[in-house]
């Protein structure tokens, strides 16, 4: 009785817990609040919706090694998230305890998939190659296959894995950079905010096919596009259409994509010792795509769009 007693004064106990991260006060917990109601028990609902809140603000992800614009490799950054375990011991010492107390948030460690090492190794043998052109002075246009471009290159696929051209790139929006191309290129199914993603993945499509990947996933459009040659090409959309292939071979493989001077490159790359079996893929023709623009006619600002033909040579 004595013992229980002194339980619920300790819970009762003034001060509160100042939870810092890095040295910084990012939360405070008192003692009953976290307490069951007429009990001396941790309340775990309570004490769970507080890590996962304290977890969500302190993740930092890792990084992965990557090969910068110098062609140099940058190094890897290891991430890192709440231990849940040594912070629920220092949560318990400070509840069955007395007076107020510093609780400094424990971390555990997330290493990144690919380190400097493995990315030397890897990034030797070119096994798949592809070139596609565009039109550089649409500039919304270059600008979301840019941005595309940037989502995909380093990317590492390890032996047996699948690429999802949807998942890698994301959503394509305006708050994540992605901008209105008001083109169609022949038919190409625009999703109006990032117009011209579509080309990307047509291009990657084409390197990855020569490479001899296995694909799983590929849509063509409705109508022939000008970039690539008629049934080579794939077309994506958020919550629609997804390219996707797997690395059937027992090393992995980095992508490599640029964009520079109207042109798209995309490689595949994997080290000296894998052996792999390449497919014939014909190459696109070296000219600037005819675009049409969509317009709308100035008599009738409220009626539907109209197409008007240009050449851009």
């Amino acid at each position: 009785m004595i013992g229980l007693l002194l339980l619920v004064q300790q819970v009762n106990a003034p001060g509160e817990a100042v939870i810092e991260h890095e040295g910084q006060r990012v939360a405070t917990a008192v003692r009953n609040e976290y307490a069951l109601p007429g009990q001396s028990m941790v309340d775990r609902d309570r004490l769970g919706r507080l890590m996962d809140e304290l977890d969500r603000n302190m993740y930092r992800a890792p990084q992965n090694a990557r090969i910068g614009a110098n062609g140099r490799i940058e190094k890897e950054q290891p991430g890192y998230r709440l231990n849940r375990t040594a912070f629920e011991e220092r949560f318990y010492s400070y509840f069955y305890g007395t007076g107020p107390s510093v609780i400094d948030l424990p971390r555990t460690a997330l290493y990144p998939k690919v380190d400097s090492e493995l990315l030397a190794n890897i990034r030797v043998k070119p096994i798949g190659h592809y070139v596609t052109y565009y039109n550089s002075n649409n500039k919304n246009r270059m600008h979301n296959i840019s941005t595309a471009v940037i989502a995909i290159n380093n990317h590492v696929l390890f032996p047996g894995e699948l690429f999802s051209f949807n998942q890698v790139v994301g959503e394509r929006t305006e708050k994540r950079g992605y901008l209105k191309a008001p083109v169609i290129v022949r038919g190409e199914l625009a999703e109006g905010i990032g117009g011209g993603i579509c080309q990307v993945s047509s291009t990657l499509f084409n390197a990855a096919d020569r490479a001899g990947m296995h694909i799983v996933q590929r849509y063509s459009h409705s109508r022939n596009v000008p970039y690539v040659l008629p049934g080579r090409d794939a077309t994506v959309s958020w919550n629609g259409p997804d390219f996707t292939f797997m690395n059937k071979y027992n090393q992995p493989v980095l992508i490599r994509a640029f964009t520079g001077g109207g042109s798209l490159f995309v490689s595949l790359y994997s080290s000296d010792v894998i052996e792999y079996k390449p497919r014939e893929v014909p190459s696109t023709a070296v000219r600037i795509p005819e675009e049409i623009s969509i317009e709308t006619d100035a008599d009738d600002p409220g009626g539907p769009p109209r197409a008007r033909q240009e050449e851009r040579e």
